[in-house]
């Protein structure tokens, strides 16, 4: 699955209020031959240790309180205190509606892995962070990982739904937002970015997060 020692240099925190979740995610990990991991059980403590503990990736829940992911990632993108507000960011959660992936991508989230994991999955999301980063773009109202990346070898042949059609809700499998968040080409029919500002509506709860 891996090289031995791709990893092991590497340093990862783990944000998650679930503590069997920051388990697993641990043990998939070492399988992985990552030594040096920390644990926060929410976004408020995870600011705490980044101020003092530059995290090389950080791996992340969306629902959390006192905020959550998406908060958070707007936090770490936009503060001065972080230790590198620059470092990726792989959202882990059961949410795969559209318009999350629309808004976790805007807010600055690098990638963004789907319940339930597995060792292969995590692993090929966190070797796409290291051997295909994005450049970081700052504009009016965003400050993160270029949302264009500009790769488009088989981006045509991937691409099947037609960008008008794809409704907030529609559940996305993980082969389409590994697609959405690294094939961007600018010339190319893409999908939508969602804007919460013109459909309301058909926002699903999930019992997973």
């Amino acid at each position: 699955m891996g090289r031995a020692g791709y990893l092991s240099n590497i340093s990862f925190l783990i944000v998650d209020d679930n503590s069997f979740m920051r388990t697993v995610i641990r043990r998939i990990l070492a399988t992985l031959g990552v030594t040096n991991v920390r644990e926060a059980g929410d976004g408020a403590e995870a600011l705490k240790i980044l101020q003092t503990w530059p995290a090389d990736i950080v791996l992340l829940d969306w629902e959390m309180t006192p905020f959550n992911g998406i908060e958070f990632t707007q936090m770490v993108r936009g503060s001065d205190d972080i230790t590198n507000p620059f470092m990726p960011i792989i959202m882990i959660t059961g949410y795969s509606e559209y318009w999350r992936i629309s808004t976790a991508r805007d807010a600055g989230i690098t990638e963004y892995l789907v319940k339930p994991i597995s060792a292969k999955s995590l692993f090929q999301r966190i070797c796409n962070v290291i051997e295909h980063p994005r450049p970081f773009v700052s504009a009016p109202g965003f400050f993160g990982p270029d949302r264009r990346r500009h790769e488009i070898a088989h981006a045509e042949e991937r691409r099947e739904h037609d960008p008008d059609e794809i409704a907030p809700d529609r559940v996305m499998g993980q082969d389409e937002i590994n697609d959405y968040f690294n094939y961007q080409d600018p010339g190319s029919a893409r999908l939508p970015r969602y804007n919460p500002n013109s459909n309301e509506t058909n926002k699903p709860n999930s019992a997973n997060n």
